[in-house]
């Protein structure tokens, strides 16, 4: 145990924020660099090393974090890092995405504030990268197998780096022009400056993986074909196809889908622009969808000159406090104050939008809308409370509803899917046809970076005893088990 009396002698810390009128001037991470180190021990030494750890249960990886934070907490950050890769192989990513179930779950958390786990977590990658603690694993002999993974995401690079590992020959197929998927192209710069990927896709290029980018299968390369040009496949496609608002004037210029808007202010980052084709500069913006995506095109929008920025959700606010049907150690529902809500912008709850109204010329001008509420179980417009808001950029962040199949790869492959949508798949992650696995949100349905690199690890398994008969990889989650979604 770190320290017995740790959670007695130290209350809780967080990394500080840079000042908003600061951060709001560049792209960089919001957070102090450096300003956790300081603290780190303290706060791993609040971890109490539970008989039943129920963080562990918290975490679809099954992370080892009493272990990592005894390290932590005597600064033995070699052993810290083994420790955290033993159970994930990207804690730089979810330590900085992730919305943390464990700390949900945390024992501490019962009447305490939980230990800040996303924060050591992300302090002791960090120092590893510093410390030259993170090195390229490659294979100590090749099995003569190639694995081709559709999808360079969270849930395909932790299936190709597993399968490269295992000795495999693996080609990651990325659609986009850069690899990172989502974490590239719909997580802004400022929630995680993609120097993180970058390094990690050196790493597993110096393991041994190779990486297609620029081609889509099922369009630009059939998925027949590529089945015939490998002894297996990992599907890790994501659910990319966008909720829509089918209400009048959704025609109108100006509204684009949440992934529409995002990937074009991370171009600019990356240098293919000067200035967003979509850019809030100077308008008033509507953000539809109350959760992550939707606090990241505030942020967004905010950072490139945004009149004004209005977030609406259909739900009620949550309540700051748990609900008593989310009790421990479930993950709750609470109001949450992201970094982008803290710059600014107003968010209105329970309201749901009837119509857009343009200009002339075709753009949208105003959003029109009215406050609802529960009848019967059923979300009713309250008679009286419509009202129209300026609006000459909205985004839709509504969530997905599955992956892409206008581009033909689930009908080239004859892919089942299952009643709610997703690619179906046994306990192997395997699909119905035989050499075919699919992780991530492809299998799962729109989820947490965390599930996606838990799935790519199980797949990777299944995969792995799929070509040689067994595997020494470990598979830490089954595919039907959803008692952590959230």
């Amino acid at each position: 145990m770190a320290d017995p009396k740790g959670f007695l002698n130290h209350g809780r810390e967080v990394a500080k924020s840079r000042p908003v009128d600061v951060r709001l001037k560049d792209w960089n991470e919001v957070y102090v660099p450096g300003s956790l180190l300081p603290i780190i021990s303290k706060q791993a030494s609040r971890c109490m090393d539970c008989g039943i750890p129920f963080c562990h249960n918290g975490c679809p990886l099954g992370n080892l974090i009493p272990e990592w934070n005894d390290y932590a907490y005597r600064e033995d950050w070699a052993a810290a890092s083994e420790r955290l890769h033993a159970t994930n192989n990207f804690p730089e990513f979810t330590g900085r995405l992730c919305p943390a179930p464990c700390e949900s779950a945390c024992v501490l958390g019962i009447n305490q504030p939980a230990v800040t786990i996303k924060n050591v977590e992300v302090s002791i990658i960090d120092k590893a990268w510093d410390s030259g603690d993170v090195a390229p694993q490659a294979p100590e002999r090749l099995s003569g197998k190639t694995v081709a993974v559709i999808g360079s995401g969270p849930a395909g690079l932790a299936a190709a780096q597993q399968l490269t590992r295992a000795g495999h020959t693996v080609a990651v197929y990325e659609r986009a022009d850069r690899i990172g998927g989502l974490l590239r192209y719909g997580i802004p710069e400022f929630k995680m400056e993609k120097r993180h990927i970058n390094r990690r896709i050196e790493q597993m290029r110096a393991e041994g993986t190779r990486f297609r980018t620029g081609i889509e299968i099922g369009r630009d390369l059939k998925a027949t074909d590529l089945k015939k040009r490998y002894d297996a496949v990992v599907i890790a496609a994501g659910a990319t196809t966008a909720r829509d608002l089918p209400v009048p004037g959704r025609e109108l210029k100006g509204i684009h889908q949440a992934m529409e808007y995002l990937p074009l202010a991370n171009k600019v980052q990356e240098g293919d622009y000067v200035t967003a084709p979509i850019s809030a500069e100077g308008k008033h913006v509507v953000v539809i969808g109350g959760g992550d995506t939707g606090a990241d095109c505030v942020g967004t929008a905010h950072r490139q000159g945004a009149a004004s920025v209005t977030q609406l959700e259909i739900m009620p606010r949550p309540g700051e406090d748990r609900a008593p049907h989310q009790p421990w150690p479930t993950f709750p529902m609470l109001y949450k104050v992201t970094s982008a809500h803290e710059e600014g912008g107003e968010r209105v709850y329970s309201v749901s939008t009837t119509h857009f109204e343009g200009d002339e010329d075709g753009n949208v001008q105003w959003l029109h809308l009215s406050e609802v509420e529960f009848i019967d179980g059923k979300l009713t417009p309250k008679p009286g409370t419509e009202r129209k808001i300026p609006a000459q950029l909205v985004t839709l962040a509504m969530g997905f509803t599955g992956t892409d199949r206008e581009n033909g790869l689930v009908e080239q492959f004859g892919l089942d899917l299952d009643e709610r949508g997703n690619i179906a798949r046994d306990a192997d992650f395997q699909t119905n046809v035989p050499g075919v696995f699919v992780a991530g949100d492809a299998g799962r349905g729109q989820s947490l970076i965390v599930w996606a690199i838990a799935e790519g690890r199980s797949a990777a398994r299944g995969c792995d005893r799929f070509l040689n008969g067994a595997s020494e990889l470990p598979a830490p989650i089954r595919p039907t088990d959803r008692s952590l979604m959230v």
